[in-house]
């Protein structure tokens, strides 16, 4: 019984920390400077880029050949942006400080989506450059 609860209380921090984990990237990667080509196909400047571009950078990301197989793609993100948006819209009547938390945490989604964007286009241009030089 004791080895039960200990295997489960283990598995729950492991879990916690695997998530914390996870958003730490995702924040870390979200804080890197964004492409202005990126601002410019989205039409938003960069301090008014909000939760609401979210999809227009995913639709971005997905227009955009992925040349280099190693690049990665949104991963977790487009799930725990509408994982935010449903908390915010069942519990933000409750608690009001879930809406301003759900926003932060939408607009760091749209960064990281963004910040993304941006590298694969940067990839792809410099591969394009590469095979014009051969």
């Amino acid at each position: 019984m004791f080895s039960a609860m200990l295997f489960a209380i283990s598995i729950v921090a492991l879990s916690q920390f695997a998530l914390y984990y996870w958003r730490a990237i995702v924040a870390g990667e979200a804080a890197q400077p964004i492409s202005s080509d990126v601002l410019e196909a989205i039409q938003v400047e960069e301090r008014d880029l909000g939760g609401a571009d979210f999809g227009k950078l995913v639709s971005l990301l997905v227009l955009t050949p992925q040349l280099d197989r190693h690049r990665q793609g949104m991963g977790l993100v487009p799930a725990y942006f509408r994982l935010v948006g449903m908390l915010s819209d069942y519990l933000g009547g409750l608690f009001p400080g879930v809406i301003a938390w759900s926003q932060h945490e939408q607009v760091l989604c749209a960064r990281f989506a963004a910040v993304r964007v941006g590298r694969r286009l940067q990839a792809n241009l410099e591969q394009a450059a590469a095979m014009r030089s051969c």
